[in-house]
């Protein structure tokens, strides 16, 4: 559930709607109450968020000029109709048509109150508008648009002046909206103010990347009336979902973690995966199985590690994982014993050849795949597709989605953001880390972390979720605690301890 402080500001988890179903929901209220409702609330908001950016950016809004780029729908109107509310604190406002009609009441009304209305056929007014404002709305097109933007309204986008910024009405023009694909020209926002309802898109890859900052207005829309397709969790949903020990609790109860991860080229992935789920305390217990070179090294670096085989509740397989045949063989009696699994890198491929010929003891809500998108790209060559790596980071919903239903499994798709997707297509987001998170050995880390979730019996989504959340905030725990200098996948490892503190005691 969604809720906001009143002022834009969201204070728990995103919850996103497919955009046909939002639409209905809007129509529906439109049909029992008065027809510009919605569209008064959600300009009023979005006339606030406007003067906040004007002032954050230079002190002052009377005398500022703004450019609306209006399409014909919805977005355009709430565009206008905020047009009017700045026009009245005494913004200079151009309103600019991209199409032969706009909302007709919200036209004359901004001009009645001093406001400019300008054609994009007119090219050379409508460049000049673009060009002097000193703030930039976006309500093109929104939920309802499909592909890129043309013609006369890409020809604006391109025209906005690098570091003018940018406020976007629901959604970038340009991106679609319930998946967050990007094709063809498009708009890149600074703030994203969105209304009744988030749209996928703004928090799924790659377009969550280009929405900004995003917003929040209630204009009172009823509930949805439909299954989400997408979500966020807020720290505060996450500090609810952290395993937290009972009084009674001992290290046998809290859960243990089987490690099957490193080899003589890459240690380190045994010990920062180790590292990260022993300093996760989600599990009560981390057992390692690895090479004796490796061991000796995971047991120097944390020697809160249990060496050897015994019994657990989940698994971490693969982490660094190359050509050991006492690896190769705990990683098969794991992938066979139906026990939840997070399964990484060097066990990537033996899960996807075991679950192709139909051998599935663990379940998609208790076996987590979590590949970055190089490794996405191999896993659809295993599955006889075969697919550039370019073509994951611009889908990579859709690919996470492909493989997921195939193999029946939840898959967790690294990058800037995190998606974690299920076999019915349902996805979560987090998006908390710096770009320093792009590090050698940071996968380990969240790896160890999801783990070591799974063994305190959270499902695949969930562990999924929590960890990326957790991982991406301890990044920036570390990040700042370098004065905003480069992070290392120890200092992320380091850092879980007093993130997860903070979220249990928010």
């Amino acid at each position: 559930m969604l809720r906001s402080d009143g002022m834009g500001r969201v204070t728990t988890s995103w919850t996103a709607y497919p955009a046909a179903d939002v639409q209905a929901a809007v129509a529906k209220e439109l049909e029992t109450g008065r027809p510009d409702r919605l569209l008064r609330k959600a300009a009023a908001g979005l006339a606030v968020v406007c003067g906040d950016e004007l002032l954050r950016r230079g002190g002052t809004v009377y005398g500022r000029r703004v450019a609306l780029l209006v399409g014909t729908g919805k977005n355009g109107a709430d565009a206008l109709l905020a047009g009017i509310r700045l026009r009245r604190r005494g913004v200079k406002v151009d309103a600019i048509l991209t199409g032969n009609t706009a909302y007709e009441p919200g036209v004359v009304q901004l001009r009645a109150v001093g406001g400019r209305i300008v054609a994009a056929v007119d090219v050379d007014a409508a460049r000049h508008a673009v060009e002097s404002a000193e703030l930039v709305v976006d309500g093109i097109i929104g939920e309802s648009g499909v592909g890129g933007l043309r013609d006369h309204a890409a020809q604006l986008v391109d025209a906005i002046p690098a570091g003018t910024p940018v406020i976007a009405v629901d959604l970038p023009s340009g991106i679609a909206p319930d998946n967050g694909e990007i094709r063809g020209v498009h708009v890149r926002a600074d703030v994203t103010v969105t209304f009744g309802a988030w749209k996928a898109c703004t928090i799924l890859p790659p377009a969550s990347n280009i929405v900004g900052e995003l917003r929040f207005v209630d204009v009172g829309l009823p509930e949805i009336d439909a299954p989400p397709i997408a979500r966020r969790l807020s720290a505060r949903d996450i500090g609810a979902l952290w395993p937290v020990p009972p009084r009674v609790a001992h290290k046998y109860t809290r859960g243990v973690l089987g490690v099957v991860a490193g080899s003589d080229t890459y240690p380190g992935a045994a010990v920062l995966a180790v590292h990260g789920a022993v300093q996760s305390g989600a599990a009560g217990i981390v057992r390692f199985i690895g090479p004796e070179g490796v061991t000796a090294q995971v047991l120097t670096a944390v020697p809160e590690a249990v060496p050897g085989i015994g019994r657990v509740q989940a698994w971490l397989l693969g982490s660094g994982v190359e050509d050991d045949e006492d690896q190769d063989k705990a990683i098969d009696e794991a992938l066979t014993s139906g026990m939840p699994c997070v399964v990484d890198a060097g066990a990537l491929e033996a899960c996807v050849r075991r679950r192709l010929i139909g051998e599935r003891a663990t379940s998609a809500d208790r076996m987590l795949l979590t590949p970055h998108a190089g490794e996405v790209a191999r896993i659809m060559g295993w599955l006889g597709q075969p697919t550039e790596r370019m073509d994951i980071e611009s889908r990579p919903l859709h690919y996470g989605h492909v493989i997921a239903s195939a193999l029946d499994v939840t898959v967790l798709v690294k990058g800037p953001t995190t998606i974690i997707v299920d076999p019915s297509g349902f996805a979560a987001s987090q998006a908390e880390a710096p770009p320093w998170l792009a590090t050698a050995g940071a996968g380990d880390v969240l790896a160890g972390i999801a783990g070591a979730l799974m063994a305190a019996d959270l499902s695949a989504l969930d562990a999924g979720e929590v960890a990326a959340h957790v991982h991406g905030r301890a990044a920036m725990v570390a990040h700042r605690a370098r004065n905003g200098g480069p992070l290392t996948a120890s200092a992320v490892a380091e850092a879980t301890p007093e993130v997860i503190g903070a979220l249990l005691s928010a």
